[in-house]
């Protein structure tokens, strides 16, 4: 509790110094999120009118490190989880929260052939407040297979490692996952580029990434206050600091930015129109 008290003394400062409003990252506090999206999502739900608080997210391991975690239990928002781990939604089921808030969490293997009808399944459908999609492979198709839902505010991960030009993601392979395509764990998602693409497809606003460069972050168009600048891939890009490369023995590679590169360029890509 103490660390909720704390990053909620925190987030109040950082509403009412929004001298940088057009910048998310300003808002980032990291409570229960990977990097500071607790912060930017308390941000923007306080700038943008959400009637159904319900989130869905995907890819969330065993919860602990998640990016609606934080809505579930200070914003007593609820919804539904999915991994495709037993052992993860196992884990999620024995912690304290799910009987202490509604979350619905579902052990799934995610492709774009399942994904609306899990969400169906469980309860959910029409406007919702936010979808945050974390797959680390097939995103880019998943989310646009997705037609089940309007969420006000959407949070996809992006592969900083495609640049900000290129509108690009893998293949689609319905069992495709990351360390078993390519043992260098890079090779994943899409480019931001792409996601941009699609989004505007849908309806949405690019409206910036957080300072990790790996979420992007964006809103229904007709919601978007007039306070959040809508911004191009260019404008928005973050390039991504961590190294998460692995070796073929499956040890981290600590590899460059040119090194990945190569790696990359020698997989096949699709490329967004």
């Amino acid at each position: 509790m103490h660390k909720i008290k704390e990053a909620l003394g925190r987030i109040e400062q950082r509403q009412l110094t929004n001298i940088q409003a057009n910048n998310i990252q300003h808002y980032e506090i990291r409570v229960f999120s990977q990097w500071g999206e607790d912060g930017i999502i308390q941000f923007l739900i306080n700038n943008i009118a959400i009637e159904n608080r319900v989130f869905v997210e995907f890819g969330v391991q065993n919860y602990t490190e998640s990016n609606t975690r934080f809505l579930l239990i200070n914003n007593n928002w609820s919804g539904l989880v999915i991994d495709g781990s037993k052992k993860n939604i196992e884990y999620i089921k024995r912690d304290p929260i799910y009987w202490q808030y509604n979350l619905n969490a579902v052990n799934k293997f995610i492709t774009k052939e399942n994904i609306n009808q899990i969400i169906l399944d469980n309860g959910i459908k029409a406007e919702i407040g936010i979808l945050s999609v974390d797959i680390d492979g097939n995103d880019y198709w998943v989310w646009d297979a997705i037609d089940c839902i309007s969420p006000a505010i959407v949070i996809v991960e992006y592969n900083s490692r495609f640049g900000p030009k290129e509108a690009v993601t893998v293949p689609y392979d319905e069992n495709f996952t990351r360390s078993s395509v390519h043992h260098s764990m890079i090779y994943y998602g899409a480019s931001l580029n792409a996601f941009c693409k699609l989004a505007a497809k849908k309806g949405y606003t690019f409206i910036g990434c957080n300072s990790a460069g790996n979420n992007a972050f964006f809103v229904l168009s007709g919601l978007k206050p007039e306070n959040i600048q809508e911004l191009t891939p260019e404008e928005g890009f973050i390039a991504a600091q961590f190294r998460e490369s692995r070796d073929s023995s499956g040890k981290l590679a600590y590899l460059s930015r040119e090194e990945e590169l190569k790696v990359l360029s020698e997989l096949p890509l699709i490329k967004i129109n």
